[in-house]
């Protein structure tokens, strides 16, 4: 999905522009060769990383809201999953409006607050399949408290600092990858590639572990 798909009041046009993502090939399929400019571009400025020393770090830009991304979801968890242990994987929300900032919020307060490795396909679930909002703030803690989720704390978390500039921080670092859709990846500070670029999400994840060996090599 691309940026100018991006409305909460276009439902029917992200809808219509949804695609099904193929399986993941398996981790040990052989890897394609892919050209700059066309698979995925180098970043003219390298973006920073939080990755330790000795590990590459792998970024999934998404928004919880796309449909791209729901289905997406599984495919890049079962990939991690099998990922090499010298790559470290997050995820950062998009804001390409002032209207995705509650989404953003919200991942952030689970993750501060240890909940979310038990939540986040809950919210895909919760938006794709229940066709529940969760884009404004009420809407988002009524639904958080019934996960079993302390509200008063989940609040604290949401509203404080700490996840307002992680949220800020995230748009600063999409604008450095220069995100123009999601889910898209970014690798190693250095390159960026989406399903537009590649082709498809399963051709995503294959051009992901040819700049893993690029950054290897490098």
């Amino acid at each position: 999905m691309k940026r100018r798909e991006f409305s909460l009041s276009a439902a029917s046009a992200v809808a219509a522009s949804a695609v099904t993502l193929p399986v993941a090939l398996p981790a040990a399929a052989q890897v394609r060769q892919f050209k700059e400019g066309k698979d995925y571009q180098k970043l003219s400025k390298p973006a920073p990383t939080e990755a330790p020393a000795g590990k590459i770090e792998i970024i999934e830009f998404f928004w919880y809201s796309c449909p791209h991304c729901n289905s997406f979801e599984p495919v890049l968890d079962a990939w991690i999953k099998a990922a090499p242990k010298d790559l470290v994987v997050r995820r950062v929300p998009v804001a390409f409006n002032a209207s995705f900032v509650p989404q953003q919020k919200l991942y952030y307060a689970l993750e501060g607050m240890g909940k979310l490795d038990a939540v986040h396909a809950k919210v895909f679930r919760a938006i794709h399949v229940e066709k529940l909002k969760l884009a404004k703030d009420d809407d988002i803690f009524a639904w958080v408290g019934n996960q079993g989720v302390d509200v008063a704390k989940f609040k604290e978390v949401y509203n404080s600092f700490t996840v307002n500039n992680q949220a800020r921080r995230a748009a600063q670092l999409q604008g450095e990858y220069g995100v123009e859709g999601v889910p898209s990846m970014g690798v190693a500070g250095r390159y960026y590639t989406d399903g537009t670029m590649a082709g498809s999400m399963q051709t995503v994840l294959q051009v992901v572990d040819y700049l893993v060996g690029q950054t290897r090599k490098a």
